[in-house]
């Protein structure tokens, strides 16, 4: 399975790892899955962080490791994709990890609800 975790999911797999849903958890840990975080992501975090929304116990880079992430990043494809999206959710991060999930193949990881009415293969934080 091709994994994208969103930003909650992210920050409680690292600081909060039974926040999450046990399969969530079991399929973050199994290693025969790939396991991605976005830029979009990240930068979302970097806002939360730098507006002190968010405080987080350690560097992103460090919590990618721990977890395996590889990073995601933000191409052409995926840019493209956004155009195209209906208008259901308004938050671009969400609509960003929306359209590379469906571009890639992604299941993403996620509690946030309004992801289900996009279509895209979701995995319950």
């Amino acid at each position: 399975m091709k994994l994208l975790i969103d930003s909650n999911a992210f920050i409680w797999a690292y600081s909060r790892p039974m926040e999450l849903s046990s399969a969530a958890r079991q399929a973050l840990a199994d290693a025969d899955n790939d396991r991605f975080v976005s830029i979009a992501a990240l930068w979302e975090i970097a806002i939360k962080v730098s507006t002190r929304k968010l405080v987080l116990k350690d560097d992103v880079r460090r919590a990618m490791d721990h977890l395996a992430l590889e990073l995601l990043p933000i191409t052409l494809p995926h840019a493209r994709r956004v155009e195209h999206l209906p208008w259901l959710h308004r938050d671009p991060f969400d609509r960003m990890m929306i359209a590379q999930a469906m571009e890639d193949g992604l299941t993403i990881v996620t509690r946030d609800r309004s992801f289900d009415a996009y279509g895209v293969s979701l995995l319950k934080a």
